[in-house]
């Protein structure tokens, strides 16, 4: 176990015995990540102010319930709380589509989503930074076929000459890499935010 789990672990312990100090530093600690992947998607300072905001009291309010169960993964437990947030922002405003319990999510295709304000490309570069550490964490034919697709733009056509595999063989890598790659976020989540 790593020390950044027990910190958060250790953290929670204290705020439910009690200590509101601690939770102001479980928040600070993460809020960069959180907020910036609201901001992300909703693109307006005070819509995703707001959203923070109600992430943080749905975790003080499920905290203080007793019904927090998610030993060990504080900071993707609140991501999920967060997004949800934003999707019923959109369902609620009908503003976005929503695709129900899509487990395709591209992480990609979230950063096209950025508007190029300086703000912006400052969060995508550092989110650029983030995610090619985690493509190293992928097997080997996968990330090739990764680099090859979302860095170097290339058809699946000539990925699968270039690598010597049929086109069905492409895909089905990089489909596999994306899916790797969200696994890989999952557990790896510290990386994002150091």
């Amino acid at each position: 176990m790593n020390d950044h789990v027990i910190n958060d672990q250790e953290l929670i312990r204290q705020f439910i015995e009690g200590n509101h100090d601690s939770l102001e530093k479980l928040i600070k600690k993460h809020q960069r990540k959180i907020f910036s992947y609201i901001l992300i998607i909703v693109k307006n300072k005070h819509l995703a102010e707001d959203i923070f905001q109600d992430t943080f009291i749905k975790v003080i309010n499920t905290l203080r319930s007793g019904a927090y169960n998610e030993e060990g993964k504080f900071l993707p437990w609140v991501m999920r709380i967060a997004h949800n947030l934003v999707i019923d922002y959109f369902r609620k405003s009908k503003r976005m589509p929503v695709h129900e319990n899509s487990e395709e999510y591209d992480i990609f295709e979230t950063l096209n989503m950025f508007e190029n304000t300086v703000e912006d490309k400052m969060v995508v570069n550092q989110i650029h930074s983030d995610i090619k550490k985690l493509i190293e964490y992928l097997p080997e034919e996968q990330k090739k076929v990764l680099v090859m697709r979302h860095y170097r733009n290339m058809s699946f056509k000539d990925i699968a000459e270039q690598t010597d595999v049929s086109i069905n063989t492409a895909l089905g890598r990089m489909r596999y890499a994306l899916i790797n790659l969200r696994k890989v976020i999952e557990e790896k989540d510290i990386i994002l935010t150091t």
